[in-house]
């Protein structure tokens, strides 16, 4: 608002009062929208600053080429199991290819498996007539060791038997690796946050190179494995009356045309302070609704959450809702170290 200093000659008291009162609310707005532009402008120097330092390079490597090896054998493992379920007796011999032996200049360590008694049901002793070998790749870090599992054959020439200890159940059936290797790989990927490139480096200097499509072979079998470990987990989840819950964006590949789709990792866990730590992560290809409503089906506690508007109609339905102090805390920071604002920094204190 702009006066001339004619027209204020020609006001009256009043005229004036009710023309200051305008001007001072004047500039009490423009005053608050230039904190408010200040303040975003610092939050979008800091995101752009930010950003600056985590920009895509073309040199990094795509952790989504892992993950399809893993969800082809996981898809694999699946259709096998189904296979022998339904036509136990139609096995059908599969074309696999030749796998290289294990080199010779690794380390062996021999484990043999003998049965109890080498005398016979009729009563005869039995003859060692031969033995299979078969050979387990394991891992101490740093260190590649071979386990030689040596079942020796015993045969009765009274009875004409064979007599050998049967072979022990192992995660990926007829694989080389123990599961002392497995869990290596999987604590690798998902804890230490090391992709399959680089643990194919690790081990090429270890002295064996496996590469990272059978690594993501592996990983695939052992999640179809770990399923029911997954299943037990989330009822013991549903055991407890408060829980966590929140969802983070990841690229997930479509298939065929080659580009990526922002599916979420959906988590929920039980409280800081209960007696069972236990996290679940559900893969959804959207952020509805219906995917923690479906996670949670008849459980009716308490759930801290963040405002996100897929959680209403899990209220609704008699979840009851937490509010997320971590995110009023976050306005506070973003104020704090906008401006340094002496309140927002005894907030948060």
């Amino acid at each position: 608002m702009v006066v001339e200093p004619q027209t204020l000659q020609n006001l009256s008291a009043e005229e004036l009062r009710e023309l200051t009162t305008r001007l001072m609310t004047q500039l009490r707005h423009q005053s608050a929208l230039l904190d408010k532009l200040t303040h975003e402008n610092a939050l979008l120097k800091r995101m752009k600053f930010a950003a600056q330092s985590e920009r895509f390079n073309p040199e990094q490597k795509s952790l989504l080429e892992d993950e399809i090896e893993a969800d082809l054998a996981a898809v694999a493992t699946e259709i096998d199991a189904l296979q022998e379920a339904q036509a136990p007796a139609k096995v059908e011999e599969k074309k696999v290819p030749k796998r290289a032996p294990l080199p010779a200049n690794l380390p062996r360590r021999e484990i043999r498996h003998e049965p109890d008694s080498t005398t016979c049901a009729c009563g005869c002793q039995m003859k060692r007539v031969g033995e299979d070998v078969a050979e387990k790749l394991d891992y101490v870090p740093g260190v590649f060791t071979v386990e030689r599992h040596i079942r020796g054959k015993w045969a009765c020439a009274q009875c004409e038997t064979l007599t050998q200890v049967p072979v022990d159940p192992h995660v990926i059936d007829k694989g080389i690796p123990t599961t002392g290797l497995l869990a290596q790989v999987l604590v690798a990927k998902y804890a230490d946050h090391l992709p399959l490139y680089r643990q194919e480096a690790i081990f090429g200097r270890a002295g064996l190179a496996i590469p990272r499509s059978t690594l993501a072979q592996w990983v695939g079998s052992c999640g179809v494995q770990l399923q029911s470990l997954v299943d037990a987990m989330r009822n013991e989840l549903l055991q407890h009356r408060v829980l966590h819950a929140d969802e983070t964006p990841v690229s997930m590949l479509k298939p065929g045309n080659g580009k990526t789709h922002r599916a979420y990792l959906w988590a929920y866990a039980t409280g800081a302070f209960e007696a069972s730590k236990v996290v679940v992560y559900d893969f959804c290809e959207s952020r509805s609704g219906e995917h923690p409503r479906r996670f949670l089906g008849d459980w009716r506690g308490s759930l801290t959450c963040d405002d996100f508007s897929g959680y209403k109609a899990l209220i609704a339905s008699g979840v009851t809702e937490v509010g997320c102090l971590a995110h009023a805390r976050r306005k506070f920071f973003d104020l704090h170290a906008a401006n340094q604002s002496q309140i927002a920094e005894f907030a948060l204190q």
